[in-house]
């Protein structure tokens, strides 16, 4: 009970600051200099929770301020800390709970047995292509067996080439803004296009079993 209490003012006081603060901060993100580094990192970590920015937004901002290199390690930094943390709260706060809702979806339990079977390609797969959203997939690792190590290297992999994307796309956009859209775009259709063949592939087996 104490520990889900505690979890629950964590995730409380991460949602707050986001929603009361999104603004200033997304402010100092903008300027630029050694606190915006920090100031992105908190920012996008609490994206992770709650999306109070839209983290292709956020991400391309990121990547217009500071480069796409350097804006792929802050990003791809905060993205991870926001990530473990979500893990953990699920592991270790809201583990009852968060089984007893994940239940409820069929898909989940689908995934879950991918998961057992082999954890880091499962992980690394939902990561590259998102056939189940990220909070899903951080909840049901938190309360699988899967060692923490495992997640956070198959996430951390997982997460490099649209954080990379979006950030590149983000230091493009002040010299060409339509290269940037429809770069992002393209990336947008491919995901888009994966999870239709994902979907119908399923759909047309169903018969035949």
């Amino acid at each position: 009970m104490l520990k889900r209490i505690i979890s629950l003012s964590i995730l409380i006081v991460i949602i707050t600051i986001g929603f009361l603060e999104k603004g200033e901060l997304l402010e100092l993100v903008k300027h630029g200099g050694t606190l915006s580094i920090f100031i992105s990192m908190l920012l996008v970590a609490i994206c992770v929770f709650f999306p109070v920015i839209p983290f292709p937004v956020l991400a391309g901002v990121i990547g217009a301020v500071f480069g796409t290199a350097q804006g792929l390690i802050i990003s791809l930094t905060g993205s991870m800390a926001g990530t473990m943390g979500f893990f953990f709260l699920s592991r270790y706060g809201f583990r009852d709970f968060a089984r007893e809702k994940l239940l409820k979806f069929k898909k989940v339990q689908e995934y879950e047995e991918f998961l057992n079977r082999n954890s880091f390609v499962a992980i690394l797969t939902c990561r590259l292509i998102p056939v189940i959203p990220a909070p899903v997939v951080n909840i049901i690792c938190g309360l699988s067996n899967v060692k923490w190590l495992t997640f956070f290297i198959a996430s951390t992999i997982g997460k490099i080439p649209n954080v990379l994307l979006l950030s590149f796309a983000g230091a493009s956009f002040s010299n060409n803004k339509f290269f940037s859209f429809g770069l992002y775009g393209l990336y947008i259709f491919i995901i888009f296009l994966i999870n239709f063949v994902i979907i119908y592939r399923k759909s047309a087996k169903k018969p035949l079993d």
